[in-house]
């Protein structure tokens, strides 16, 4: 399949841009035999006892900051850590930069510039007593770019844009699917007899990039770095050889658990980066179910979720969705796709 495959028109104001509240009060499509319409505080109805969520704890941190090289303004997207501490960033105004400068944030937090790559991308190793500590100080939480804020961030975004399952810090953006989930929701889930489970997959600056080529099979994914616990993997496997349904709570977690398991649909620990790119064809090993929001047209996600139900049937459901007014993107409803 090519790229103009998974186009569709949105009506601007379906673009959500800020969260239902509270936040287990957004609208769920079911999708599976047929389309049918919910809440997510419905969810519970929707599963069986015995299944099994399996969530994203990572921490959206604030990944964009602003530096200068001598006069020189350059802006800055943290993108992803590498193994050896420093971290692949996005710059603007790269032209600028070259290896050996040394770019101030502040006066207390500076980076040394190691590669610069073409794109715009360069390796950076950063100065700080500490780290994320200096982020919280001088870096601003990057929103996808259709979240419109004309006047700037809102006091809101902050906590907004954070799940209540957030603990390991890494993310650029959120794993939006964990946006749905209250206290009151978790307890529901776990009354029925539905158990969670935690990996991590910090969500890179890549996820905001456009698919560029027409021609699928030239298209070079992302690297995200993930991490799935050998106690996790454990637990997966238990709830698979019991007959529970598996079941990602957003593309993030589904990319790493597919990552992670082999050809039988046994999981296993993971410690790396993955670049998984999922479309129409591929055959799922791991996940029986998945919980996800609406995602753009011509994006790797909507790729995901058509390969996971079906071409016809996603299109079939956001058709539906468009004509129902569900809200679309990070901040908006949600699905619960059946696999195919």
């Amino acid at each position: 399949m090519n790229l103009s495959d998974f186009g569709y028109h949105l009506p601007p104001e379906r673009i959500a841009t800020e969260p239902a509240r509270p936040r287990d009060s957004a609208r769920l499509l079911h999708v599976g035999a047929g389309l049918t319409d919910h809440i997510i505080r419905g969810l519970p109805g929707l599963l069986n006892p015995g299944d099994l969520l399996v969530v994203n704890n990572t921490q959206v941190i604030p990944a964009q900051l602003t530096a200068m090289r001598g006069a020189a303004r350059i802006g800055i997207t943290l993108d992803r850590q590498l193994a050896d501490g420093s971290w692949r960033v996005l710059l603007r105004n790269a032209r600028r930069v070259k290896p050996g400068d040394t770019l101030t944030i502040d006066p207390a937090f500076s980076a040394d510039v190691e590669q610069v790559w073409d794109g715009g991308t360069a390796k950076l190793r950063f100065h700080a007593d500490d780290f994320y500590a200096a982020l919280a100080r001088s870096g601003a939480l990057a929103l996808p770019p259709y979240i419109a804020r004309p006047e700037g961030l809102t006091q809101a975004d902050a906590s907004d844009y954070q799940t209540m399952f957030a603990a390991e810090k890494g993310a650029v953006a959120a794993p939006t699917a964990g946006l749905h989930f209250t206290p009151d929701l978790v307890a529901a889930l776990q009354a029925r007899g539905i158990a969670f489970a935690q990996l991590t997959l910090h969500v890179g600056a890549g996820t905001f990039l456009p698919v560029r080529t027409e021609d699928l099979s030239q298209h070079k994914m992302h690297a995200e770095r993930g991490i799935l616990s050998e106690a996790v993997a454990a637990q997966i496997n238990a709830v698979r050889a019991r007959g529970g349904a598996i079941i990602p709570v957003g593309t993030t977690a589904l990319r790493l658990l597919e990552s992670a398991a082999d050809a039988d649909g046994t999981v296993h620990p993971f410690n790396g980066e993955t670049d998984i790119f999922i479309t129409p064809g591929y055959r799922f090993k791991a996940a029986d179910r998945l919980l996800t929001n609406f995602h753009l047209p011509h994006s790797t996600l909507l790729m995901l979720v058509s390969a996971f139900s079906g071409v016809e049937r996603i299109r079939t459901a956001y058709t539906h969705a468009i004509g129902e007014k569900y809200r679309f993107y990070s901040y908006g409803d949600a699905c619960l796709l059946d696999r195919a």
